[in-house]
């Protein structure tokens, strides 16, 4: 089950920036458990970061409640063994950063002065990370482990035809900047994936071009369907003609671009497969999550102090 990490209104915090570079930040307050739910407390200071969280984010909503279901989301993952580790986390972040074309220290200070703060931010990724393979675990079971000609036939049984997916060749081209040089270099570093990605007329040449560069690593991806992409790639990638790259963009490695290498039309089990999962995963997902919520919320012990 694929499923987007961050919505749309995330967005929201670039056109923010512009406005919270000038608002003081919130004091700082004390904070006390509200809730033990499953051993994981939930304290004031907890509810007043996801109330800035929501305001931030221009989104109605209960801080209390999502905190309480951010509580339950956590200890069901845990319960089942899925672990999310800090370096997933802080790359999730990094790329988010990255995405809205913002340096790290600028996103801290979004949420530093919204009264975010970083810190839970950082666990609102974990949670929805590990939610997202709770529900893939889940969906998993409710299926019954369905072999892909089972997941096929359902397909054909539904639309009557075989889906098709475009397939791609993908050459990935990053140009290293390392963490501690970050700030001295990365504009230089962006200037020359500029000028070679100007250059690029398809992936035979691309390291040729690399060679006279320092630091540029050249990257087969292999074949890649369409519901495989990146979501931070996918539409620069659908966009591109082949033999041409994507934009370039910053991210947590330096600065990298993707060359098109060929593309075509594919329908097999495979494409059937993905395109069934894919369409369960955007119609039925909120529908399995608030029920799956449901049930752990009626089993959890949820102890308000």
């Amino acid at each position: 089950m694929r499923r987007f990490l961050f919505s749309a209104s995330f967005a929201l915090l670039v056109m923010a920036t512009s406005v919270l570079v000038i608002v003081p930040t919130p004091p700082a307050f004390a904070s006390s458990i509200k809730y033990v739910i499953n051993d994981i407390a939930v304290t004031t200071g907890d509810i007043q970061h996801r109330a800035a969280f929501l305001k931030l984010q221009r989104r109605k909503g209960n801080a209390e409640d999502e905190m309480v279901e951010q509580a339950l989301k956590l200890a069901e993952a845990r319960r089942i063994g899925v672990r999310i580790s800090d370096k997933q986390v802080n790359d999730a972040y990094a790329r988010f950063a990255s995405s809205n074309k913002m340096q790290l220290q600028q996103l801290d200070g979004v949420m530093a002065q919204s009264g975010v703060t970083k810190e839970h931010f950082k666990e609102f990724i974990r949670t929805q990370m590990a939610w997202n393979q709770a529900l893939s675990a889940r969906s998993r079971s409710e299926s019954g482990g369905s072999s892909q000609q089972d997941l096929v036939r359902k397909m054909l049984d539904k639309n009557g035809n075989k889906p098709t997916a475009t397939e791609y060749m993908l050459q990935q081209v990053i140009f290293v900047v390392p963490a501690s040089e970050r700030g001295a270099i990365l504009g230089k570093r962006k200037r020359e994936a500029e000028a070679m990605r100007a250059r690029f007329n398809g992936c035979a040449t691309s390291r040729e071009f690399a060679k006279g560069l320092i630091d540029v690593t050249v990257r087969d991806l292999g074949r890649v369907l369409t519901p495989e992409l990146p979501t931070e790639w996918a539409e620069q990638i659908k966009k591109t003609n082949v033999g041409g790259a994507t934009g370039v963009r910053e991210t947590e490695r330096g600065v990298e671009f993707i060359g098109i290498c060929s593309s075509r039309e594919v329908s097999d089990d495979k494409v059937a497969k993905m395109m069934f999962e894919s369409e369960g995963a955007s119609g039925g997902s909120e529908e399995l999550s608030k029920k799956y919520l449901e049930e752990i919320r009626a089993k959890a012990r949820i102890v308000k102090r």
